[in-house]
């Protein structure tokens, strides 16, 4: 998708795909990865994600990365907080407390950007993501991470066919192949198309939801 589509949708307040709560699927199953206090965890396109704040309250400095200034503005307002803002490199960085937001391109990302990140989430990058540009996402997280990092993903799967994206499918073998030299094991995998009027309607019949535990 191009920047533009993205910035339209956070200027129209189109923006579905943020939640009202903090993840369950985070909450039940983040502990299980054992990061340390104060781990750094990279949090991809994050929008203003209530599950950054809960991240740090688990005690971890967050980096989350966001191409909408409109999200990471709404983040700290609507969080009461006054961030310090900085330039670091292509990225516009907002930080307060625990929480530091990198407004701007994630494929600009480096490595030395992400260097003491031992801790990856994402739940709603991946499928964001059409084909062509999801690999040379799951290849810069591959390329981008250190040794032992740990993170969870999840994933929708469906007949994309019948529906466009975002949100996109993605299946099990793509983010077996996108995070190939990892460990990767399937937590939970959930029915849930009763839950999603809109695929109903596409004539979508089954609407899997993966959740993955990732350790490079």
């Amino acid at each position: 998708m191009e920047p533009a589509f993205w910035h339209k949708r956070w200027a129209d307040n189109q923006i579905g795909f943020h939640q009202a709560q903090v993840n369950l699927y985070l909450q039940t199953y983040w502990p299980a990865l054992g990061l340390a206090q104060a781990s750094r965890v990279l949090v991809p396109l994050c929008g203003k994600s209530l599950d950054l704040a809960w991240l740090a309250g688990q005690g971890h400095q967050v980096l989350g990365v966001e191409l909408s200034r409109r999200a990471v503005e709404d983040f700290f307002n609507e969080h009461g907080l006054a961030p310090q803002v900085t330039q670091q490199g292509a990225f516009e960085v907002w930080r307060s407390g625990d929480v530091e937001l990198w407004c701007g391109d994630f494929f600009a990302l480096t490595a030395q950007d992400v260097v003491d990140c031992v801790g990856l989430y994402d739940r709603a990058a991946v499928i964001a993501l059409p084909p062509a540009m999801r690999e040379r996402y799951l290849a810069l997280l591959s390329w981008l991470l250190p040794d032992a990092c740990k993170g969870l993903m999840v994933t929708l799967d469906y007949d994309q066919a019948r529906l466009d994206g975002p949100p996109f499918s993605v299946t099990d073998d793509e983010v077996r192949t996108g995070f190939a030299g990892w460990r990767v094991e399937t937590l939970e995998e959930r029915e849930i198309i009763q839950e999603s009027p809109k695929f109903e309607q596409a004539g979508i019949t089954s609407l899997i939801e993966r959740v993955y535990r990732l350790v490079r």
